[in-house]
């Protein structure tokens, strides 16, 4: 395959537009912009993420996932053009599996916060929230696949698991644990009100 790009900066998008790529031009702020665009902040958010220590499996799996983000990020950027297939959403389901089954039972909601590693996975969550709504949007008044909305709802899930999986991953050997909220209820659960 070639190189693609031949220029940035081409100052087509000057006029408030953008193109396609089936050739088309939208508006930069029509629907199916803002849904690449949030898929977009979310695989960047998840580069950065990847900056962090983690065991290599999510490393990997956090690798994967950029791929495919890239790969839906084509598909709406291409309308009626499907790039991210049903097996990318399975993926996520077995990752979800398999990572839940070593995690201890929620007793409370947890905050988005622990290590930094964790907090940036709530960060991803939080925009894979904000992207399958925007494909949502999109899809009100456009046809697209379910892939792309089960892929983001599947995937927001699983970047819960991961922050809960981060939380517990130190390099020295210790084990680390969520942030629970403290809420009444738990208090008077435990009778310390």
């Amino acid at each position: 395959m070639g190189n693609r790009l031949t220029q940035i900066a081409t100052r087509t998008g000057d006029n408030g537009t953008t193109g396609l790529g089936d050739n088309t031009r939208v508006s930069k702020d029509s629907l199916r912009v803002h849904a690449m665009g949030d898929v977009d902040e979310l695989n960047s958010h998840i580069g950065l993420l990847l900056c962090e220590p983690m065991p290599e499996g999510v490393r990997s799996l956090l690798v994967e996932i950029q791929h495919q983000l890239f790969n839906l990020g084509g598909e709406l950027s291409i309308p009626g053009y499907e790039l991210l297939k049903p097996e990318a959403v399975l993926a996520l389901d077995v990752a979800l599996a398999e990572h839940n089954e070593h995690l201890p039972r929620l007793q409370e909601f947890i905050l988005p916060a622990g290590t930094r590693a964790a907090s940036q996975a709530h960060v991803c969550r939080t925009v894979a929230r904000r992207a399958e709504r925007a494909v949502v949007a999109l899809e009100a008044q456009e046809t697209l696949k379910d892939t792309p909305r089960q892929y983001l709802n599947r995937l927001s899930d699983l970047m819960f698991v991961l922050a809960r999986v981060l939380n517990r991953y130190r390099t020295d050997g210790t084990v680390g644990d969520d942030v629970y909220w403290k809420s009444e209820r738990l208090a008077q659960a435990d009778g310390s009100a």
